[in-house]
Formats: structure tokens, sequence, C-alpha cells
């Protein structure tokens, strides 16, 4: 455990930052988040914690000088792929244009280092599977193609003013608190459906792959970050995946299974924007932070519907 910092997570209620909020609390470090609250939830957060609800498009410059962060996370984004391809100009303004003026904040404020959350969605379609952070990054939609965009202006802010960062390029990541309602990931749409004895949607055939990791070991992943070490020998971006895949037919049969339902499976057409493969390797990451994935797909589905029972008591007692 390292010495209490001062750290500032943007997106912090939302459903990845407040694991990282979390686990940051946990390690007796000095918390405050910056959320607009368009998706994340103040009941995310621990009581007495210190939230500035700002949009990371707006002059933040009150919140770094009550702050005076040592160490950004930066998970405010727009997430959502399908919006991406609908509204590409939004998903740019968001994640690109709010990137950098979060960057100039913490250049103002002298910040010496960002934890930037980024996507496996910067690969694109892929040549070879497991994915590696020195291969092409080739987006096909243009949430990748923002995320990627953020990364690069890190490494601008990075040489030209001297702020430390590392990106890291989630898998899927599921989990507790993941909003099943609007744009949200496959897990809780599947679970919220399956609970309450609605139909669940299968898009394409269900053979499409996917490498699914969990949100805890996302949040850690963030936090170990913020100890490692300078990278100086290679572009300081590191995958956050279990490495293994596990196809839309799987998943769906893992959470029937945990939810006790007897929906049989019902397919659509695929979305555009989609890849058809996808799994992220680990190694560079387990060698220059020292992360490993801890909880398994079927662990981490038993956590997740059994999160999701405990939330929807009225769904809950219908399946009884």
């Amino acid at each position: 455990m390292s010495a209490s910092r001062r750290c500032l997570v943007t997106g912090g209620a939302g459903f990845i930052g407040s694991h990282v909020v979390d686990q940051l609390v946990a390690e007796g470090h000095e918390v405050s988040v910056l959320d607009n609250l368009s998706t994340g939830k103040r009941e995310n957060l621990p009581k007495n914690l210190d939230l500035y609800v700002y949009d990371i498009l707006e002059d933040m410059t009150p919140v770094f000088r009550m702050v005076k962060p040592e160490v950004v996370f930066h998970l405010a984004a727009q997430v959502s792929v399908s919006v991406s391809v609908r509204d590409p100009r939004y998903d740019a303004t968001q994640n690109v244009v709010g990137t950098i003026n979060l960057l100039e904040h913490c250049r103002r404020y002298g910040v010496p280092r960002v934890i930037y959350a980024s996507s496996g969605a910067a690969y694109g379609e892929p040549d070879s599977l497991p994915l590696r952070e020195e291969g092409s990054t080739l987006a096909v939609s243009p949430y990748g193609i923002s995320k990627y965009v953020g990364e690069r202006y890190l490494y601008y802010y990075q040489q030209q003013f001297g702020i430390s960062f590392i990106a890291l390029r989630f898998a899927n990541v599921y989990g507790p608190r993941q909003d099943p309602h609007g744009e949200a990931g496959v897990v809780s749409i599947f679970c919220e459906r399956m609970l309450k004895g609605e139909e669940a949607v299968i898009f394409g055939d269900g053979r499409q792959t996917r490498d699914f990791v969990y949100v805890g070991d996302v949040a850690r992943a963030c936090v170990m970050a913020m100890d490692a070490p300078p990278v100086t020998d290679t572009f300081p971006a590191f995958n956050v995946s279990t490495q293994k895949q596990t196809t839309v037919n799987t998943l769906f049969d893992l959470i029937a299974e945990n939810a006790r339902s007897k929906q049989s499976r019902i397919y659509a057409p695929e979305r555009p924007g989609d890849v058809r493969d996808s799994c992220l390797a680990n190694d560079k990451i387990r060698q220059y932070i020292g992360w490993k994935p801890e909880v398994d797909i079927k662990e981490g589905i038993r956590r997740t519907v059994e999160y999701f029972q405990k939330h929807m008591p009225q769904a809950n007692a219908e399946r009884q």
C-alpha cells in the first residue's frame, strides 16, 4: 500500500469510477470526485466524500484549487459504441475535447500523473488474437477512435509538460453497479431482463467473442497504475483483460443459470460498429505494473447476478 495521495476521480460516481473510488478510500487516500451525474449516481459513492458536480467541458478551476490533486484518474467519458456511431460529433466532444480540457487544468495546476481509462475498442478488427499494445490501432467506431486520440494527447502533454501518464485499455468490463438502462454492457442488460422475466436479445449469431473482465479487477489495475514507475522504453498503454475469449452465447447461458431463467436464446441482427471477436493480451501489464486478473467469468457472473437480485427485490420476488 502506497503513501496517501490526493486523488481526483473524474466520472467517479459511475460504474467503473465508483469502484476505483472504493479501492482508493480503502487504501487510505484522500479522494475527491468530479462527475456531472448524467449517468453516475451519488449513491454509488461513500458518504461524506467530496463530490464536485462538474462537466469535463467546463472550467474546473475551483475543483483543482480546492483538491490540489497529485493524481487524476480520468474515467469521465461517453462510453457507448452505438451512441458514437449515431452521433460521432458528441462522442468526440466528450472524449477528445473533454480530455484536452482536463489536461489543460492538469498542466496549469502541476498534476504529476494521470491514469486514463482507454479502451480495447481502439484496436478495431483484429488480424490475430490476442491483441497486443504494439499492434494496429485502426478502430472501427468513433468511440474507439476518440479513446485512442485521448492517449495521443496524453503523450503530447507528457512530452511537452512532463505530466506522467498511464493509459489502460479496458476489455469488456462488467460487474455490480453497471447500469442496464440506456446504453450499457451486455452483462447488465441480460441480468436485469432475465431477472424481470423479460426477453434478453443476442445481437448477431452469438458466436462472437469478447474478453470480459470483472470491474473489481479493473479498479485494482487503476490503483496499481498510480504507483507504477515511469514507463520510458515503450508507449505507456496497457491492456486490462483476462486474455480469454467468451462467446455471447456462453455468457447468456451463464447468466441464465445464475438467474434461474428458462428463456431460450433470441437473436437479432448484429449492430454496426461492433467487432466480431476481441481478446486482449495482458502480459505487458503483468510485467510493468504487476497486475493480473483474479476473478474468472463464472465467479464474476455469480457476483453480478447476486448484486442485481439484491437491488431488484421486486423482480426477485416475482421469480420465487
